[in-house]
């Protein structure tokens, strides 16, 4: 900004801070109560502050000085409730962590017990899963095989979990212990997983997506 720029600027500032602005304040966004003229600290989340000002007649310093305080007043409740909304972001994706972690055991749970019903209550009508063999695998037919038996855990014990959120959508990474059978053999070892949730528009957490890596040991066969 040029130096004639900034003085016409300032210069503007100082014009309309010389009237008297009508007490016509808008404020979205706050949570009012009951009794007049208070304001609650709940902050509505997605909503902005807005300052609606209306300027009439000339007024003291005395004036301007009241003036300066309420803008100042306003600008420190606009922080406050920044400052409340990001605790409140915090607090909301360390209920999702606990939530995802929750599921999570379900999903090992429903696993050793072929559980179907609890299964099929995880996963999404549109998932898909990659198995440690590379085939793909659709929500009936992962519980198709866990109803036959097909598929069959004795042990599964998970480590080293990393969960990731990127809005409506966790990521989850994790190793697990594996000792069971299957037609083709059995499919003991260590396996690393990655496991896709998403938030459906109930609010719920479904997996979509599962993929599985068998860690290789020196001598195995590839």
């Amino acid at each position: 900004m040029t130096r004639f720029a900034k003085r016409k600027c300032l210069a503007g500032i100082s014009n309309w801070l010389s009237y008297t602005p009508v007490c016509d304040i808008l404020l979205c966004g706050i949570d009012r109560q009951t009794v007049p003229g208070l304001l609650s600290v709940t902050f509505m989340q997605g909503a902005a502050i807005n300052l609606l000002v209306t300027v009439s007649a000339p007024f003291s310093v005395d004036g301007r000085r009241l003036f300066r305080r309420l803008i100042t007043g306003v600008l420190a409740l606009a922080v406050c409730c920044s400052v409340l909304h990001a605790g409140q972001s915090k607090l909301k994706k360390r209920d999702s962590r606990h939530e995802i972690e929750q599921l999570e055991e379900a999903w090992r749970v429903a696993m050793l017990k072929a559980d179907t019903t609890a299964l099929s209550a995880l996963l999404g009508d549109d998932y898909i899963a990659i198995t440690a063999s590379g085939t793909l695998q659709t929500k009936d037919e992962a519980l198709a095989n866990l109803r036959s038996r097909r598929i069959h855990i004795a042990s599964l014990n998970v480590s080293d979990r990393k969960l990731r959120f990127y809005g409506n959508t966790a990521l989850v990474t994790s190793q697990a212990s594996v000792q069971g059978t299957t037609p083709e053999g059995d499919i003991n070892g260590g396996y690393r997983y990655t496991r896709v949730y998403v938030r459906n528009p109930q609010g719920q957490w479904k997996i979509v997506s599962f993929e599985a890596s068998r860690i290789r040991q020196p001598g195995d066969h590839r």
